[in-house]
C-alpha cells in the first residue's frame, strides 16, 4: 500500500490562514485521492476534475455553484460532483469541515457493473448534488477515517471492505446507470476549439484563433463557448492547464517542470492557480 499520512501534508500556508488541509493517496484503488479540511477563509476557483467528487459535510455548512445553481450542504449530509462538471466551494457561515475522496470514473464504472451484473456504456450519474442520507454519511466518515489511519491501525482489506461497500451504497440509491453523458454533444466549432485548447495548453492561445477556429465571430464564440463548458474560454484553459498539471504532479514531475510545460508563467502561479482549485498546494498533491 502506498499511503502518505496526513499528519505530513499539512499546507502551512492554509494553517496560518486558519485553515486546515491533510491531502493523501491510496494508489491502488485507481489513484484514489483523499481530502480532509476545514475552511474558514478558502473559497474554491470554478474548476472541474476528471473524477467525482464526493464530501461529506463534519460541520458548519459549504456552499457551492453546481449545474447552474448554488447549492447548501449542511452538517451531515453529503455533495457529489461528477466528472467534468463545473464547480466551486466556499463556507457558508464562519466555516465548514468536510471529509472527501475523489474516485475515478474507471472504479465507479467498475461498481456499477458489479451492481448490476451487466456491462454500462458509462459510469452512473447522479442528478441530485447534496444528498440527505444519514447511514450513507456514517459510512463515508468511518470510510475515510480508515484510508486515513497510520500503517497498520487499519488493514488494507477493512479499507477495501469499507470503499466497495460505501461506494456500492451510494450508486444504489443514488446513481442513474442510464443517465446523461459527462460529455454531450455540443457545438461543432466550439468542439473543435476545446480541442485546440487541449493540443496546445503550452501555448499563449489568442481568442481571435479559437473564434476562427470555431467559425464565430469573437462575441458570439465567448457567449456559446461558456453556454456549452460553464466557463469563459480564459477559465477554460485554465481550468484545463490545472487539470494537466494534477496528472502531471500525481505521477511525480517536479512542480517547476509541470509549471512550464503547462503553459503556467512560472512555478508561483501555478501555485496560485492549484491550490486555489483543488485545495492544497502543488507540493503537498505531488508529495502524496
Amino acid at each position: 500500500m502506498t499511503l502518505v499520512s496526513p499528519e505530513f501534508t499539512l499546507d502551512p500556508t492554509h494553517r496560518e490562514a486558519g485553515d486546515v488541509t491533510h491531502f493523501w493517496r491510496v494508489q491502488r484503488h485507481h489513484g484514489l485521492d483523499c481530502l480532509r479540511a476545514t475552511f474558514r477563509r478558502h473559497a474554491y476557483a470554478r474548476h472541474s476534475h476528471e473524477t467525482y467528487a464526493i464530501a461529506g459535510i463534519t460541520g458548519g455548512c459549504e456552499t457551492f455553484f453546481h449545474r447552474g445553481e448554488q447549492h447548501y450542504a449542511e452538517t451531515g449530509s453529503i455533495a457529489v460532483v461528477c466528472p467534468d462538471e463545473v464547480h466551486d466551494g466556499e463556507p457558508h457561515g464562519d466555516s465548514f469541515e468536510y471529509r472527501t475522496i475523489y474516485p475515478s470514473a474507471a472504479l465507479m464504472h467498475e461498481i456499477a457493473e458489479d451492481i448490476t451484473g451487466r456491462p454500462l456504456s458509462r459510469p452512473p450519474w447522479f442528478a441530485v448534488s447534496v444528498l440527505q442520507d444519514p447511514s450513507l454519511m456514517t459510512a463515508l466518515t468511518r470510510l475515510h477515517a480508515s484510508l486515513g489511519a497510520a500503517e497498520g491501525w487499519v488493514t488494507e482489506m477493512e479499507q477495501d471492505t469499507r470503499l466497495v461497500d460505501f461506494l456500492a451504497r451510494l450508486v444504489a440509491r443514488w446513481g442513474d446507470m442510464d443517465g446523461p453523458s459527462s460529455a454531450p454533444e455540443g457545438h461543432r466549432g466550439i468542439g473543435r476549439a476545446r480541442d485546440y485548447i487541449e493540443a496546445h495548453l503550452g501555448d499563449d492561445i489568442e481568442l481571435c484563433v479559437l473564434a476562427g477556429i470555431a467559425g464565430l465571430s469573437r462575441s458570439h464564440f465567448i457567449r456559446a463557448f461558456q453556454k456549452e463548458t460553464g466557463l469563459a474560454p480564459h477559465a477554460y484553459l485554465t481550468d484545463r492547464r490545472f487539470r494537466r498539471a494534477s496528472r502531471l504532479l500525481g505521477r511525480g514531475d517536479p512542480p517547476g517542470d509541470v509549471a512550464l510545460s503547462c503553459g503556467f508563467f512560472d512555478q508561483s502561479h501555478l501555485n496560485r492557480v492549484f491550490k486555489a482549485r483543488m485545495g492544497v498546494t502543488p507540493g503537498v498533491y505531488r508529495a502524496a
